[in-house]
């Protein structure tokens, strides 16, 4: 169509799409090269499965033809202030605190202090201000969202427009926030009787969100079961199959020696956080870590820090250590005992000494320290409190033996929650995003007309994936429910099913899928998708020269400003690309051809003749 016939509608600006849609509609013409005029935006959908920028660039690049960009717009808009996407956990148990970082970028406006709003569905949940950096164009900035209600909340930031802004529509961002009211099963293996158990369980009794299920060795093949949903549970000990202990989101495990699990147990153990994806908390005591045999083990893999078994007795290994929070630690989700930054560091700067009988050595490579223990002998430092992934699956290992000690010390007053709360953040950063048996991706916005796709992976009891179920689900939305017709199996992976719909209308809808395997039938966790025209074109609207420079770079292009977008014409001379051109003349239309020709004959017939072969 005419430039001038574009209604500039769109709400999304699939730069990288656009050009290869270009160049598939000119497959087989010769071209020296694409020139395309553009600011450099992309805001593609983007999503599961679909490829990313780089992929997009690298196929682009595979085709061979260059592509010159001519760079609409002003690189610098200012003034301006706007929000980056935000950074943090989209889905979160109720009653949690949801840590989430942005960036305000502010060119123009320094020094200045501005309040930032999250509202809940249009409710205020969270007001705080924030001062723009003086000597830089962006600012950091930390939101402690409280997550009171339960289901599909959407959720915006909001700095309101400044005086002079250039634009205003970047000044807030919307998101979708899935807030779950259920149970976290965790399994607390304690191998005998101390403080850490009782005072652990108390800490977790006030949470309505997380079950402590506790299996404590009383004595010899004895064991006593605190939590359990009924008498079978736990009957026979810690659990011997796969499906027993993969029903458990997370596992404790206190003071208690290798040798109590069978082989195949600790491989069930390694294998729930590598392939199931469950989380593993690892306390100290007298029986843990490498004093409790756990060296050549299964487990040993997969623990965040290197272990170092001390000599003596109990009482001459028993050393005093200060907690001191890493600056990775004080931005941690475990570690957040206190309600905002200041508070926060200045609380793990004032708690009493611990104890421990377990020497942490030096972190794992991809370990995180949360917590330095500093010795009260001789004031070195070992590692305290380490985090790590591993496969599917999160550890955490604390080297006290008696972190109680912040709940009973003389120092801490009664009404002290530092405790309680730093065990149920624990708990519930190692529960958090943990696979269900069968799991349900999709893109959590969409726009109006769009094809919302959903994939499915389905898993037994003991989680290896399973192909032959049959799956549905059901989309609730503002004009009701609706059956989806059947997932179809994914042919790349086993135990995958994929299926779409398209929203009638704006606002959020909901898919609860179900599959059936035999006789069983496992649901997954339901998913909210929030239906409206995209606000992405707001965002970026400074020209993306970092884009424009690596389309052209990878495909052999150049690019232009728009008062040198002449020289496109003279480059595309001189291209290499697959345009050209052949023309056939006739010898005497070619007069030199023609005498050159003929000189080289009559040489060779006066060589022959001076040879005698003539």
């Amino acid at each position: 169509p005419e430039v001038n016939a574009l209604a500039f509608d769109g709400t999304r600006t699939p730069l990288l799409d656009a050009v290869s849609r270009a160049l598939d509609d000119l497959t087989g013409t010769p071209l020296s090269g694409v020139v395309v005029l553009t600011d450099g935006a992309e805001t593609g959908v983007a999503g599961d499965g679909r490829p990313t920028v780089g992929d997009r660039l690298a196929a682009l690049r595979a085709r061979g033809v260059p592509v010159h960009a001519i760079g609409i717009g002003s690189a610098r808009l200012s003034p301006d202030l706007e929000l980056s996407d935000p950074e943090g956990p989209r889905e979160t148990l109720r009653e949690a605190t949801v840590l989430w970082d942005l960036v305000i970028r502010h060119p123009g406006l320094r020094n200045v202090s501005v309040p930032v709003v999250v509202e809940d569905s249009g409710r205020i949940v969270l007001q705080t201000t924030v001062r723009l950096a003086a000597k830089a164009d962006a600012t950091p900035v930390r939101l402690r969202v409280p997550a009171v209600d339960a289901g599909a909340r959407l959720m915006t930031i909001r700095v309101p427009v400044q005086p002079g802004e250039r634009a205003s529509d970047n000044n807030a961002r919307r998101l979708l926030l899935t807030v779950h009211d259920r149970r976290e099963k965790i399994l607390y293996v304690e191998g005998e009787p101390r403080p850490e158990l009782k005072f652990a369980r108390r800490a977790v009794d006030g949470d309505r969100q997380l079950q402590l299920v506790t299996l404590l060795r009383s004595a010899q093949d004895k064991y006593l079961r605190l939590g359990v949903d009924d008498s079978l549970e736990l009957m026979n000990g810690f659990p011997t199959s796969r499906a027993a202990l993969f029903r458990y989101r997370a596992v404790v495990l206190g003071s208690i020696e290798a040798s109590f699990f069978s082989g195949e147990q600790l491989r069930m153990l390694a294998d729930f956080v590598s392939e199931r994806g469950g989380g593993l908390l690892l306390l100290g005591g007298r029986d843990a870590f490498a004093d409790g045999g756990y060296a050549g083990t299964p487990l040993a893999e997969l623990m965040p820090v290197e272990m170092e078994r001390r000599g003596g007795d109990d009482a001459r290994r028993v050393t005093a250590v200060a907690a001191v929070a890493t600056p990775e630690g004080l931005r941690h989700p475990a570690l957040q005992v206190a309600g905002t930054d200041s508070l926060n560091a200045r609380r793990w700067r004032t708690l009493p000494a611990l104890t421990t009988v377990n020497l942490l050595a030096r972190p794992k490579p991809g370990a995180t320290v949360l917590l330095q223990g500093r010795l009260s002998q001789g004031g070195a430092v070992r590692p305290l409190l380490v985090a790590q992934p591993y496969g599917r699956g999160r550890v955490l290992a604390l080297g006290a033996q008696d972190d109680w000690r912040w709940q009973m010390h003389a120092s801490i007053a009664v009404d002290d929650s530092t405790h309680e709360r730093l065990w149920r953040q624990m708990l519930r950063w190692l529960v958090h995003d943990i696979p269900d048996q069968v799991e349900l991706f999709t893109d959590p916005v969409s726009d109006p007309g769009e094809a919302v796709r959903l994939r499915v992976v389905v898993r037994d009891s003991a989680f290896a994936r399973r192909a032959g179920a049959t799956v549905s689900a059901t989309v609730s939305g503002p004009a009701g429910e609706r059956p989806l017709v059947p997932f179809d199996a994914a042919g790349e992976r086993e135990g995958e099913y994929v299926a779409s719909f398209v929203p009638e209308t704006t606002g959020l809808y909901e898919v609860r899928v179900r599959a059936v395997q035999g006789r069983d039938t496992v649901r997954a966790s339901p998913r909210a998708v929030h239906v409206a025209v995209s606000d992405a074109e707001a965002f970026g609207v400074e020209r993306g020269d970092a884009l424009l420079e690596a389309l052209a770079r990878e495909t052999g292009g150049k690019t232009y400003t728009p008062e040198r977008a002449l020289d496109v014409a003279r480059d595309l001379v001189y291209s290499r690309a697959g345009a050209t051109s052949v023309r056939r003349l006739d010898l005497w239309d070619a007069p030199l051809v023609l005498l050159l020709l003929l000189a080289t004959l009559g040489a060779e017939w006066v060589l022959r003749r001076r040879r005698g072969l003539a």
